[in-house]
C-alpha cells in the first residue's frame, strides 16, 4: 500500500523533493534555491525521525540526505529508507568526499552522492538524472564511483571461482590468508610439505591469481575464512 502521494518520475509535473539535513541555515537556503528553479519541496527537516515519516507520507520523488546526522547517521537512514520502500530515490547531499563514505552510501543503496558546494545547475541536473533512473555522483568524485564498480565486478568474477576449491584446498587458503608459509601449514596439517605445493598452485590457477600474497588478499576481502570458521562452529 502506497501512503501519500504517487511518486512521479522525469517529466511529469513538479519534481518533489524531501531534505533531510541538522543545519537549519543550508536546509533554508537549499529549499529556497529549489523552489526558484520550480522544485516542489514538501519539507526541509533536521529531524532523522520526522524525515522517515514524512517520506512515508509524502513518497517524494527524491530524498536528499545529510551524511552527518546526530543521532543516527545518514547512513543509518539510508538504509531505513530503504528497507521502509526499495523504490526510495536517496541522494547523499555532504560535505565528505571521502572513499569509504562514497562506498558506502553507493553500496546502501543511495541513488546519488552530491558534494554542499557543487554548482547549483549540477544539483538540477543530478535530481534529473536519478528522476530519469540514473546514479548520480559529484563531477569529482566520478573516479572514486568507477573504483567501486570495478571492486564489485571483481567481487562478482572471484566468488564463484571460491566454489571450484575442494575442502582441503579451502584449509590451505586460510592458512596462507593468516600468512603462514608452507612448512607451517605443512606442520599444521600433519601433510607434506610438496602436498601442500601442489595444493597451493592448484588455488593459484582456480582464482586465476599469480601469487599467494594475492590469493590470501582475496580471501581477506570477501570475508572466506570469517564463514569457514563459522561453519565449523555450526558442525
Amino acid at each position: 500500500m502506497t501512503l501519500g502521494p504517487q511518486r512521479g518520475s522525469a517529466g511529469q509535473g513538479d519534481l518533489r523533493v524531501l531534505l533531510i539535513d541538522d543545519h537549519a541555515l543550508f536546509r533554508a537556503g537549499l529549499r529556497e534555491l529549489l523552489e526558484r528553479r520550480g522544485i516542489t519541496v514538501v519539507d526541509a527537516v533536521g529531524d532523522t525521525d520526522a524525515g522517515l515519516r514524512l517520506a512515508r507520507e509524502q513518497a517524494p520523488d527524491v530524498v536528499l540526505l545529510d551524511l552527518r546526522m546526530p543521532g543516527k547517521g545518514g547512513i543509518e537512514v539510508l538504509r531505513d529508507l530503504r528497507l521502509a520502500d526499495p523504490r526510495a530515490r536517496v541522494a547523499i547531499l555532504t560535505t565528505s568526499a571521502d572513499e569509504s563514505d562514497v562506498l558506502r552510501a553507493i553500496q546502501g543503496g543511495a541513488r546519488g552522492y552530491l558534494l554542499k558546494d557543487m554548482e547549483p545547475d549540477e544539483l538540477i541536473a543530478a535530481l534529473d538524472e536519478i528522476v530519469a533512473g540514473g546514479t548520480a555522483v559529484a563531477r569529482e568524485l566520478t573516479g572514486v564511483l568507477a573504483k567501486a564498480v570495478q571492486g564489485e565486478a571483481r567481487a562478482a568474477q572471484v566468488r564463484p571461482a571460491f566454489s571450484d576449491l575442494t575442502p582441503r584446498e579451502m584449509e590451505i587458503l586460510c592458512h596462507l590468508a593468516a600468512g603462514q608459509s608452507n612448512k607451517a601449514i605443512s606442520r599444521a596439517l600433519g601433510i607434506a610439505d610438496g602436498t601442500v605445493k601442489l595444493h597451493v598452485k592448484g588455488i593459484l590457477r582456480k582464482l586465476a591469481v599469480h601469487s599467494r600474497v594475492e590469493a590470501a588478499v582475496i580471501a581477506v576481502e570477501q570475508g572466506l575464512c570469517e564463514r569457514e570458521r563459522l561453519g565449523e562452529g555450526r558442525r
